[in-house]
């Protein structure tokens, strides 16, 4: 490092020469013979390994999502959330990650694919790799026999990823689990309800909801005298039979169907998009008493439902907002800054959604040019004479009709000038609601 540093210095000196010679304008010659002494100091000092160029790149099974992207996920969580909240769940969280002891021995042969950290502090940890164990801990652990429950989280999984199809490493699972002795299959009934009513709700094609019993399940494996110590490693393997063949298998499950391509052939799968089921004796397995709470849940895979909607959105080339503004906040004249100021943030404190351009001066065609871009239907134009009239101009973007007597707060009180503002927003032009995704049945 020091004989590094003593030639870096060296290079250092010998370029500040060669370019005082060459302000200086010194003899040709002379500068030839300099550049070559600094070259060859180059040369003996070679690359910097430290200062390697690296790939600017996402890890294996993750990926970033732009605004139009996040525009659509936030959507089908809305969606979602809201029939967990119609049928009375609570909300909880918990660390994504979990004592590594907490999570061993929960996934049969899958347990493989747990990704472990570092030990940091004397405590063996790993990132979560569902949500349906964390919350039988939290059960546990609080001593709850009773709760109706959604939690909305990241997990991660060391799988083989598979983009095209929605299988990542890092992935949100959406669940919804009812705990407590109830009487036999109403929990289990209303989770079916829920599944149907979320996948309906997205409208993202035809599906499909399989039951089975798991004790006619167990029953088979063991007519067919499969082991105790092989009956995880055989459920695993049909849990995974959207991914391999049916001689694989022998047997599928929950699953969405594609419409088929002409009349009379069989609709093609598309891999699961939900599941879910009972899971009577987990919280048990963390009580020191081993004290069992009946569970009972589901879970709705939202990446690969996001990648359908993607899709169905580029099919119908249907234009996404990403963001919710009402109304742009625009100056016909120039020197209008403070006015446009004192407007937006008014509206901010009504609660109406606004925005303005960063600029002191900008065109009126470039105001609106923006609306247009960002999908913002109403623009208020405010004047040197709307400022003497005390009123704005609010114009519809699309159709460009105008209403030229709201009043501004000055003369009015602005929680009436905000109720009608919202009153014509949705009654004069309802066609211009920002919140409109079609493929998404909204």
């Amino acid at each position: 490092m020091a004989e590094r540093a003593a030639l870096e210095e060296l290079v250092k000196l010998q370029g500040e020469r060669v370019r005082g010679l060459k302000q200086q304008k010194a003899s040709a010659e002379l500068i030839e013979e300099e550049v070559g002494k600094l070259l060859k100091l180059k040369a003996q000092l070679g690359p910097d390994e430290s200062k390697q160029k690296f790939v600017l790149k996402t890890p294996k099974g993750t990926r970033d999502y732009s605004p139009r992207q996040m525009a659509v996920r936030e959507k089908v969580f809305d969606v979602i959330i809201r029939c967990f909240k119609r049928h009375g769940a609570e909300v909880i969280d918990t660390p994504v990650f979990e004592l590594k002891e907490t999570l061993m021995g929960k996934y049969g042969e899958d347990s493989k694919l747990i990704y472990d950290l570092k030990d940091q502090g004397g405590e063996l940890l790993s990132l979560r790799y569902d949500l349906t164990v964390p919350f039988a801990r939290y059960l546990a652990m609080n001593k709850l026999t009773n709760i109706k429950r959604y939690h909305i989280a990241k997990v991660y999984r060391r799988d083989n990823p598979a983009m095209t199809r929605g299988r990542y490493r890092e992935f949100y699972q959406c669940d919804f689990d009812i705990a407590g002795n109830f009487d036999p299959m109403i929990p289990d009934a209303e989770c079916l309800k829920i599944m149907c009513e979320i996948l309906s709700s997205l409208q993202i094609g035809d599906f499909l909801v399989k039951v089975n019993d798991r004790r006619i399940l167990d029953g088979m494996f063991a007519i067919c005298g499969v082991s105790d110590s092989k009956f995880r490693t055989i459920c695993s393997s049909v849990d995974k039979l959207d991914k391999v063949s049916w001689e694989e298998v022998k047997n599928e499950m929950a699953v969405l169907l594609q419409t088929p391509a002409q009349a009379g052939e069989e609709p093609l799968g598309v891999g699961s998009v939900a599941a879910g089921g009972r899971y009577d004796g987990l919280v048990g397995m963390f009580d020191p008493k081993g004290r069992k709470v009946p569970c009972v849940g589901l879970s709705i895979g939202v990446e690969r439902i996001f990648s359908i909607v993607e899709q169905r959105l580029e099919a119908l080339e249907e234009k996404v907002r990403t963001t919710e503004t009402q109304v742009l906040v625009a100056s016909a004249q120039k020197k209008l800054l403070e006015e446009r100021l004192k407007l937006v943030s008014e509206l901010w404190d009504a609660g109406i959604k606004a925005e303005l351009l960063y600029k002191k001066n900008p065109k009126l065609l470039n105001q609106l040019q923006y609306c247009e871009e960002a999908g913002i239907p109403l623009v208020a134009i405010i004047g040197e004479q709307e400022l003497k009239d005390g009123v704005i101009k609010l114009r519809s973007v699309t159709s460009r009709e105008e209403q030229e007597d709201l009043k501004t707060a000055q003369n009015r009180d602005f929680n009436f000038y905000y109720g009608y503002f919202i009153d014509y927003y949705w009654q004069k032009w309802p066609d211009t609601t920002p919140f409109t995704y079609k493929a998404l049945g909204a």
